[in-house]
């Protein structure tokens, strides 16, 4: 599934060029821009599942580095800061990833 499916793509470009510089990305900028905030829970969830690489049910730390580029192929990866910071917001229960729950909780925050 595309995430211009779900999300305007003009909306994800202007997104991912107003982070395009290293240790820029704020997520709830990010997903307000994108217009992910808005979406419904069973949006945010197909969201989570492009997200979610390896579908093993969570977006570990290796695969939130990608993030960006779930969204557009040219995105550009996170730093180690933007990932572990990202990855705290989100892993309310301390098991190192985001699970479905912990990640439309943090979009519609």
């Amino acid at each position: 599934m595309a995430m211009n499916s779900i999300l305007s793509a003009d909306n994800i470009k202007k997104a991912l060029d107003a982070f395009a510089v290293a240790d820029s990305f704020d997520h709830k900028k990010f997903f307000e821009m994108i217009g992910l905030k808005n979406k419904s829970s069973d949006e945010v969830k197909k969201v989570f599942t492009v997200l979610d690489a390896d579908n093993s049910g969570y977006i570990e730390e290796e695969e939130l580095k990608f993030v960006l580029k779930g969204f557009a192929k040219d995105g550009r990866d996170l730093t180690d800061k933007e990932t572990k910071t990202f990855l705290y917001a989100a892993d309310k229960d301390g098991d190192g990833k985001i699970g479905v729950d912990e990640f439309t909780a943090l979009v519609k925050d």
